[in-house]
């Protein structure tokens, strides 16, 4: 099978493999931001991960929102684009997908630095850590990058070499349902795939917020999981970007990718 076919897989079936493993894992009861990092800067990747996803991966900042970003993605050119995804040997690339609510999130905080300048941001569900890239070019006080796959959390380092900065924090746990963290500012792109996961990342996102005040945009090209939730009536849309033909073939006819502001209602009660 063809990487687009698996790419379809990914978007229609494995995802839901995925979010049961995001309800799997929960974090821990003491979640601190200087104690829950697994990679930061100086930490050395495994010679033979780091081999493989030099070698399968390419380099590449077009197609996408974000030409200032090089990232490391599988392209038409890699190799794992035609094999059998059985031969893959580290589970289901997601970070390797520049899926379109993390672009469109990317694009914004590079087009309004403001938004993150000074701030603590977690970009939740890094991926390949475009969106934490982002943050850190538009001059962020302090990033974590979360992800639930490890060698996500290793090609995040190898993107932060690409784009010559220093590598950020990155936790490789389930922190969701975990402690509310204490951050400025949540952003998380396409994470709404799956229901339960969709109700977890509703609850504990309102938890960030009553508790500290946090500031939660959310990317999404709209999904029907994410329109038909009922976070979707306590959004307010900050901006749309038209997707760029690449991204719109590799997403199967989606055009546009939506940055939006979660305000929940106080009234919300908080169980």
């Amino acid at each position: 099978m063809a990487f687009r076919g698996w790419k379809w897989l990914l978007l229609l079936g494995r995802q839901y493999t995925l979010g049961k493993v995001w309800r799997s894992r929960r974090g821990g009861p003491s979640l601190r931001w200087k104690r829950c990092c697994h990679w930061s800067a100086g930490k050395s990747l495994d010679p033979e991960v780091r081999a493989f996803l030099e070698e399968n991966t390419e380099v590449t900042n077009s197609g996408h929102l974000t030409p200032e970003i090089r990232l490391r993605l599988l392209t038409p050119r890699c190799r794992f684009w035609r094999e059998k995804p059985d031969l893959w040997p580290y589970g289901d690339p997601f970070w390797a997908i520049y899926w379109p609510g993390g672009q469109a999130l990317s694009r914004y905080i590079l087009d309004n630095p403001r938004v993150v300048k000074g701030r603590s941001v977690l970009d939740l569900g890094s991926g390949c850590g475009a969106t934490a890239i982002a943050a850190v070019m538009s001059g962020a006080a302090q990033v974590l990058a979360n992800d639930i796959d490890p060698i996500a959390g290793m090609a995040m380092i190898l993107n932060c070499e690409l784009n010559h900065l220093n590598p950020f924090p990155i936790t490789i746990k389930n922190i969701i349902n975990s402690e509310a963290g204490n951050w400025d500012l949540i952003v998380l792109g396409d994470m709404f795939y799956d229901e339960q996961l969709a109700d977890g990342l509703h609850h504990w996102l309102q938890k960030c917020i009553r508790i500290h005040q946090t500031e939660v945009l959310i990317g999404d090209p709209g999904r029907h999981q994410f329109l038909s939730h009922s976070i979707r009536s306590q959004l307010h849309k900050v901006i749309e970007y038209s997707l760029p033909e690449y991204t719109r073939q590799e997403n199967h006819g989606l055009t546009s990718s939506i940055v939006w502001s979660y305000q929940p209602s106080n009234s919300l009660e908080d169980s």
